[in-house]
């Protein structure tokens, strides 16, 4: 359902704050639906925020979006779907294990989705937001 909310309401991500907007109503609903699911999400940024170089902001679709050297880690939609950019290859080789799916709008691009449920999904998460925040820290290192 959340794919068909998302394909009609593309129309708003074209609008300041819409898509911010939006995200706050995901929380909220969240909040209600599966208090667990924040408080993983909360660990998550507080994990993220604790390596050298992080910094969080608004992602342009919503969500919370987590930065290092100026380019993107991953980020956080209020539903708990978090997209992470890899190469293609990685990203076969990550669908491949079962765990991630392709974006769930982007999905002929490097890009992934994990769908987060609660606390059990959280130190898998922190291995992909791992993953991209060394590849970034790698190439800025050269």
């Amino acid at each position: 359902m959340f794919n068909v909310v998302v394909k009609y309401l593309g129309i708003f991500k074209g609008m300041p704050l819409a898509p911010n907007v939006f995200d706050a109503f995901l929380n909220m609903v969240t909040c209600i639906s599966n208090p667990r699911l924040l408080d993983c999400m909360d660990d998550i940024s507080t994990e993220v925020l604790s390596w050298p170089g992080t910094e969080k902001d608004l992602h342009k679709y919503g969500g919370i979006q987590f930065n290092c050297k100026g380019k993107e880690i991953g980020h956080i939609h209020g539903n708990g779907i978090l997209d992470i950019r890899f190469s293609v290859k990685l990203k076969e080789q990550l669908l491949a294990e079962g765990r991630v799916k392709p974006h769930h709008v982007f999905k002929h691009s490097g890009w992934i989705s994990y769908y987060l449920d609660g606390m059990e999904d959280f130190h898998y998460a922190i291995k992909l937001l791992e993953m991209s925040y060394l590849k970034i820290i790698g190439s800025a290192a050269k």
